[in-house]
């Protein structure tokens, strides 16, 4: 278990000072992704002004507000209780719940006090990482002590006083600072490789579905319900399966199970209107007795020979 910290106020002054935790990247708010990404958190603490978000979360502002960021992450463990939380900005387009899994996996199996991403360049990333709650709490009080308040102070007072260790990981810790690396993440979603998933994430997203199907299993049953029925069937056919896994358990199972069953439907119509490679056989035609000089289908096939002495 563990708790999120997400940091969202900042000034945003290299673009222009918009609100950045609202830009939108594959038409969902840069917080949006980041609260998608640490969904499965006990308790996840935004620090910034109140806002709409996707998901529920408890709103935490450091004082004054705009003091940088140790002083608003000692605002948002004032409301965390677990033994580990995931310190986030909140401007991180292709974090993934797999990325923050292998964070808090990493700071498990060791003995260090916080597990961080680098980035493309090697350079340490504090804000994508996963701390013990503990070692944080002891040396943001120690910096307190010495400097009387966390205002203004920088991240790496905190972090040069840690035992951290590393991941690499390039893509899930580009973050955005420019309208420049706006652009950048807008294009690469849109890139073959990473548009459906981005498209499915997205559409969860606004639907409030939290849920993990075989996407795999669900474009095959979309094609043979084109192909084998009709192209409108498709969605349709998807749309239906979706209701009926709904009704059932409403888990990946029941999706699986219902996508099963139409897509065996489907083969079974397609089946109907392809037409077999070989006519099938005539039944053998039924054996009967003749008179070896009867005329050709002049008699009954089951008419008998007259054997009478003056027939004929």
């Amino acid at each position: 278990m563990y708790d999120a910290v997400v940091l969202a106020g900042g000034a945003a002054r290299r673009l222009g000072g918009a609100d950045k935790p609202g830009v939108r990247v594959g038409g969902r708010a840069l917080l949006d992704r980041v609260l998608t990404a640490c969904a499965d958190a006990r308790t996840t603490v935004v620090v910034a002004a109140p806002r709409p978000t996707a998901r529920p979360v408890v709103w935490a502002r450091e004082d004054p507000p705009g003091g940088g960021p140790l002083a608003a992450l000692g605002a948002g463990l004032r409301h965390t209780t677990a033994d580990r939380v995931l310190l986030l900005s909140a401007d991180l387009p292709f974090l993934d719940r797999r990325t923050a899994g292998a964070l808090l996996t990493s700071l498990g199996r060791g003995t260090a006090d916080g597990v961080l991403l680098t980035d493309s360049d090697g350079r340490d990333q504090p804000l994508v990482a996963a701390y013990r709650t503990a070692s944080l709490r002891r040396e943001l009080t120690a910096l307190t002590a010495r400097h009387g308040d966390l205002t203004g102070l920088p991240l790496r007072r905190l972090t040069a006083a840690l035992d951290l260790t590393r991941l690499s990981d390039p893509v899930a810790s580009f973050d955005c600072d420019t309208w420049d690396d706006i652009a950048t993440a807008r294009a690469r979603i849109r890139e073959h490789g990473h548009v459906l998933d981005e498209w499915i994430s997205a559409v969860k997203d606004e639907l409030g579905i939290d849920l993990d199907v075989d996407t795999g299993l669900l474009l095959d049953l979309a094609r043979d319900a084109a192909h084998g029925v009709a192209r409108p069937a498709a969605p349709l056919t998807t749309f239906l399966v979706g209701y009926a896994a709904a009704r059932a358990a409403g888990d990946p199972d029941a999706v699986a199970e219902a996508t099963r069953k139409a897509a065996a439907l489907a083969r079974r119509w397609a089946e109907e209107a392809t037409p077999p490679a070989t006519p099938p056989a005539a039944p053998p035609a039924t054996p009967f007795a003749a008179s070896a000089d009867a005329p050709s289908g002049d008699a009954a096939p089951d008419a008998t020979p007259d054997t009478r002495p003056d027939a004929g």
